[in-house]
């Protein structure tokens, strides 16, 4: 790469797949626990990455990314898991339609005061992780290059375009019923963080990113089969309790 304009394009490509990333778990979990402590760990994400890029600058590709990868990665997999779990049993009682609950009734929406620990805390580790992945991006490409201020206009602008397309579609995840919002989120999680977790074991994916598409494919096979089977056994709960009734 000799002109600046492929280096702009490659860098705005590359960084905008790990934004989209980014904003993927920041709307699911805004969503879904509430916006105020998701928005303030998204923040909080960003001014320490904006740290860490201020004071250590092209040194920034020198941090371990890999022990990094898995204990983030462990985590969303353990938030995930959950919010799976709770999205399987919702999804198989109430269906894909007509199951909006309002906020008060959600017991996963933060209604009280302070801050949402789990919201902040999941929002933090997305954008800290992904931004950090866009830095690697950006000094890679453009130390390469000799042209470091190119690269970073590339990720600056993907950053951009991501997140204003991330704040419209908001609007629409804001009206999907909590209870199916909460299972595509938490096979979101649990994607990503089977991908990181494994990443910072050292372990590398066929495909690399696109092997998250894979996990994506696995986790709604694995949720779908157990919405199924919920819903039988809630059908041969409710036959035998017919069943005793009329023997009565």
């Amino acid at each position: 790469m000799t002109g600046s304009v492929p280096v702009l394009i490659t860098a705005f490509l590359a960084s905008s797949v790990e934004a989209i990333e980014m904003v993927t778990i920041v709307v699911g979990v805004g969503a879904t626990r509430g916006w105020r402590s998701t928005l303030l760990g998204a923040a909080a994400g960003f001014v320490v990455l904006a740290v860490v890029v201020a004071f250590f600058g092209l040194a920034v590709s020198a941090i371990p990314i890999g022990p990094l990868r898995l204990v983030i990665g462990a985590l969303l997999l353990v938030f995930g898991l959950q919010w799976l779990r709770k999205g399987v049993v919702r999804v198989a009682a109430r269906g894909f339609a007509g199951m909006q609950v309002e906020a008060n009734q959600d017991t996963d929406v933060w209604t009280g005061r302070g801050v949402d620990w789990t919201a902040f805390v999941l929002s933090f580790k997305g954008v800290l992780l992904e931004g950090l992945e866009v830095a690697f991006i950006v000094v890679s490409v453009g130390a390469t290059a000799g042209q470091l201020g190119v690269a970073v206009y590339g990720g600056a602008a993907a950053l951009l375009v991501v997140g204003a397309v991330g704040a419209v579609l908001s609007r629409f995840v804001a009206r999907i019923p909590r209870s199916f919002l909460q299972l595509v989120v938490g096979i979101l999680l649990t994607t990503f963080g089977s991908f990181w977790a494994t990443e910072g074991l050292g372990v590398s994916w066929p495909g690399g990113d696109v092997a998250i598409l894979g996990l994506l494919a696995v986790y709604l096979l694995t949720a779908a089969i157990n919405i199924a089977v919920e819903r039988r056994g809630a059908r041969q709960s409710r036959l035998t309790l017919n069943l005793s009734e009329v023997a009565r």
